[in-house]
């Protein structure tokens, strides 16, 4: 089956692989999320965390488990840690050590997404931009337009730098859905 294919080329390292499964899960745990906290914002910020640990811990999957069922189980684990800390952030400090372990999503060369981001003119594509979530606007904008590397933005706005490359991922693919549906 495709998703096992994907999954294991994901154990390999394989970027557009992480961008596959991120893609085809990321509305089933969003949509689980979001029916637990009632909260779009909440339930957006524990899916970019489970996405963030399942990519960091996908050695350790088991091929014996559905792999959604096997994301659903991280993302209840975020929610109850998030419910424990019962702090505003969701995001703890992280070690340097773990900074360098982040497993490395940032694949350099252009997506699709990338393409037709690029080959928008500049105030259509500022307009298009206004209408993602002010959270994908911030990543979009620092990365875009101030040319930040990914490790000075989670710096910037004080995220692990996984959580920062998956909502850059994010963010261009719901940018490219907004260009594709207004040509």
């Amino acid at each position: 089956m495709e998703i096992n294919k994907q999954i294991e080329k994901a154990k390999q390292g394989d970027q557009v692989a992480f961008t596959f499964l991120l893609n085809y899960y990321w509305n089933e745990v969003y949509g689980f999320m979001l029916k637990r906290t009632e909260n779009e914002t909440n339930a957006e910020d524990i899916t970019i965390e489970t996405f963030s640990k399942a990519f960091d811990k996908i050695a350790s999957y088991n091929a014996e488990f559905q792999f959604n069922t096997w994301l659903i189980a991280i993302a209840k684990n975020v929610h109850i840690d998030l419910l424990r800390k019962k702090k505003s952030s969701l995001f703890v400090e992280i070690t340097e050590e773990e900074d360098h372990q982040a497993y490395n999503i940032a694949d350099t060369t252009p997506s699709a997404e990338d393409e037709l981001i690029t080959e928008q003119n500049l105030s259509q594509l500022l307009q298009f931009i206004k209408e993602l979530k002010p959270h994908y606007q911030e990543v979009i904008q620092l990365r875009y337009f101030q040319e930040m590397s990914y490790q000075e933005i989670a710096n910037k706005i004080n995220e692990p730098l996984s959580n920062v490359k998956i909502k850059l991922l994010r963010a261009k693919k719901l940018l490219a859905e907004i260009i594709q549906n207004k040509r």
